[in-house]
C-alpha cells in the first residue's frame, strides 16, 4: 500500500474522532498484518483524523502534519504484526507511533535550521555563559528521554499523551480505553517514577 487517501485538515475534538464505536480497530489490524488492504483502509478513515490533530500539535505545520501522519500509517500497515492488544488501545498504539515521528520531523527541522545558522553562529563572539546552558538543557533531555524510556509501556503511553500530546485525563482515557481512574493513576505512577529517576525534589 503506496498511497493513502488524503487525510482531513480539520483537528477534531481528542477521543471523540476513533470513527464507529462498532469498529473492532484491534481486528482491524490483525487482518492488516495479513494484508488485507480493505482492512486496512477502513482503520485509516476510523482514526486518521486522530492522528492527524496529533501531528499538527507537536509540528504546528499542517504540511509537515500530513506528511507525518502519512509515514506513521505507512510504517503501521508494514508492521500491523507487531500490535499487541495485551499493552494498549490500537490507538494509543497509532498515536504513540504518530507522536514519535511528529518529534523526528521537528528534531530534523530544528538541526536543519541549526545548519543554516552555523557560518553566522561562528562570526560572533561565543557567549560562555549561554554555550554551558545550552550544553546544560541537551544533558537534561538526554536524561528526560532515558527516564521516559524506562516506565512501563502503560505508563509511557498515558504520560505521552497527557504531556506530549496535549490531552486532559479524560481525554487520555478515552483514547486508550479505560476508566478515568486507571488513566489518572497511570499518569500519577509515571510522573513519580519520571522524578526518582530525574531526582527532583518533592
Amino acid at each position: 500500500m503506496d498511497q493513502l487517501r488524503p487525510i482531513p485538515s480539520e483537528d477534531p475534538t481528542p477521543g471523540s474522532s476513533e470513527g464507529n464505536p462498532s469498529v473492532d480497530l484491534a481486528g482491524l489490524l490483525r487482518q492488516s498484518a495479513r494484508g488485507d488492504q480493505t482492512a486496512f483502509t477502513q482503520f485509516y478513515d476510523a482514526t486518521s483524523p486522530q492522528a492527524y490533530g496529533l501531528a499538527l500539535r507537536v509540528v504546528r505545520n499542517p504540511a509537515h502534519a500530513q506528511e507525518v501522519t502519512q509515514e506513521a500509517y505507512l510504517l503501521i500497515w508494514r508492521h500491523s504484526a507487531r500490535f499487541d492488544p495485551k499493552r494498549g488501545s490500537a490507538v494509543a498504539w497509532l498515536l504513540t507511533i504518530v507522536h514519535r515521528r511528529a518529534v523526528d520531523r521537528v528534531r530534523a527541522s530544528e538541526s536543519a535550521t541549526r545548519r543554516d545558522r552555523t557560518w553566522e553562529q561562528s562570526s560572533r563572539t561565543i557567549d560562555h555563559d549561554q554555550t554551558a546552558e545550552t550544553a546544560q538543557a541537551s544533558i537534561e533531555g538526554r536524561r528526560v528521554r532515558r527516564a521516559v524510556a524506562e516506565l512501563t509501556p502503560v505508563q509511557r503511553q498515558a504520560v505521552e499523551l497527557a504531556y506530549f500530546g496535549g490531552y486532559t485525563h479524560t481525554e487520555v482515557a478515552s483514547m486508550l480505553e479505560v476508566p478515568l481512574g486507571t488513566a489518572k493513576t497511570r499518569i500519577r505512577d509515571g510522573l513519580i517514577r519520571l522524578r526518582d529517576a530525574l531526582g527532583v525534589a518533592r
